[in-house]
Formats: C-alpha cells, sequence, structure tokens
C-alpha cells in the first residue's frame, strides 16, 4: 500500500464526511470519483468522531451527568458532520415510510421537506444514541466511554461502503451515483479497517465480548436494513448510505451498553 495515497485518500473522505476543511492540493486532478477512497472511510470516520469523544470525556471529567454529557458529544459530532448522516436518515425515513412505490419513495427522498417518519427517526437517532452512550459512561471511566465514538464511527463508515457495494445506483444522476461505485479491494480494505480500528478502540476498554456483538448488532442491523431499501427502491442513493451510518451507530451503541 502506498501510504501518501492512502493518506490523500483519508483526507478526500473526511472533507466528503464531514465540514472539516482540507487542502485544496488534495482535490487537484481528481474527479470526485470515491470508488477507492472509501477504503479510508473507517479511519476516516474515527478522525471527525475525536471533536465529540473529547467533549464527552472533559464534561464526563467535570462531573457532568452522563446524559448531559452525551447529548452534548453528539450535539458537537453533528456541528462536524453537519447532520450530513441524519439528513439522510431523515430522507430515507421519509421515503422508505410514506412511498407508495419505487418512484414515490425516490420523489420523497429528493423532497428537502421533512415529513413525520423523517421527525420520528431524527428523534430516535439523538435518543437512542444519547441513552446508550450515558449508559456506556456510567459503567466504564470518562476516557473509556469516549474511546467508544470513534469505534463506533469507524465501523459505521465501513459497513455505509457494505450497503453501497451491495446495492445498483437507484438513481443515475444522484451523489451516490456520481462518486462511483465501490472497489471489490476497497470495500475489503475497507470492512478490514472497520473492524480493526473498533478491535483497538474497544477491546482494552470494554471487553472482547462487547466488540464482537457491537459488531455482530451492527452488521445485523444493516443487512435488514439494506434489504429493506433493495425491496423498496431496488438500489442506494446518498440518503439511503448515509441513513446505514446511523443505523450501524445505534446498533453498535446499544450493544456495548447492553454489554457494559
Amino acid at each position: 500500500m502506498d501510504w501518501r495515497d492512502y493518506l490523500t485518500d483519508t483526507a478526500r473522505a473526511v472533507s466528503f464526511l464531514s465540514r472539516i476543511t482540507v487542502p485544496a492540493s488534495i482535490f487537484v486532478g481528481h474527479d470526485g470519483n470515491l470508488s477507492r477512497a472509501v477504503r479510508a472511510f473507517p479511519l476516516a470516520g474515527a478522525l471527525i468522531a475525536l471533536p465529540s469523544a473529547a467533549a464527552l470525556c472533559l464534561m464526563l471529567v467535570f462531573h457532568a451527568s452522563p446524559l448531559l454529557a452525551a447529548f452534548a458529544a453528539l450535539g458537537v459530532q453533528a456541528v462536524v458532520t453537519g447532520a450530513l448522516h441524519e439528513d439522510g436518515l431523515s430522507d430515507a425515513a421519509d421515503g422508505l415510510g410514506g412511498g407508495r412505490d419505487r418512484d414515490h419513495a425516490l420523489a420523497i427522498m429528493k423532497d428537502s421537506r421533512i415529513g413525520s417518519y423523517g421527525a420520528v427517526a431524527l428523534v430516535l437517532t439523538f435518543g437512542l444514541r444519547a441513552a446508550a452512550i450515558a449508559e456506556i459512561a456510567t459503567h466504564i471511566a470518562p476516557l473509556s466511554a469516549a474511546l467508544c465514538l470513534p469505534a463506533t464511527a469507524a465501523l459505521s463508515r465501513a459497513l455505509m461502503v457494505w450497503h453501497w457495494s451491495s446495492l445498483p445506483p437507484a438513481r443515475t444522476n444522484g451523489v451516490a451515483a456520481g462518486a462511483g461505485a465501490p472497489l471489490r479491494s476497497s470495500l475489503n480494505s475497507t470492512l478490514i479497517t472497520g473492524a480493526a480500528l473498533a478491535a483497538i478502540l474497544l477491546i482494552p476498554v470494554a471487553s472482547l465480548f462487547a466488540y464482537f456483538l457491537a459488531i455482530l448488532a451492527a452488521a445485523l442491523a444493516v443487512a435488514a436494513f439494506t434489504a429493506r431499501v433493495r425491496r423498496a427502491i431496488a438500489g442506494h442513493t446518498g440518503d439511503t448510505i448515509g441513513a446505514t451510518q446511523q443505523v450501524a451507530e445505534i446498533a453498535s451503541l446499544v450493544a456495548l451498553a447492553m454489554a457494559s
């Protein structure tokens, strides 16, 4: 592996997945295709989660309640990412929940207005993640709890790519279609990297059982969500890819909370 190319892909992935500014030189000669750069999604996800992890740790150290610290950490994360994945979850929930057929579901997802399914999805994603993080923080040290955030961020970004590669584009002109399909080699690298980063961050602070439970829960949740998307619209969109990250993160955090 050429580490310079990998670091370049990581910078591009960070820019794609967040509002963090990277040097413009990173994109010189780049056509916007992410087929290879997706291999860096897990590392980019872990890096993007560091500010929220720091916020969680600091607030717990200064004796904030676990629930308050959890919501603050999620707020920091939403600012860093521009609520990119939450927006995808909301749109996907509206389309999959309210669409009469494939075309209607895709039209709803493209509509910028939020519906009842999307609103409920947003309440659930923040509520479930905050409750899970608070439960984790109640049972382990502040730094250990904080490390769970980049771990689940890395794992969830890897599973985004799994969903992405499992389905064809539902549209020919969407963001996901324009970014290209993940290469098979990049998919394998992404899944291995996501699992490895999660192991490095989770096993020392939680347990081997908690690690495997988090991976199993996230994989099953994403597999179920992907099957639902396949039945409804027969392909992925940028919204369903973003929603996959939220589904995986919720499932892994809840699993860690139950194992703590």
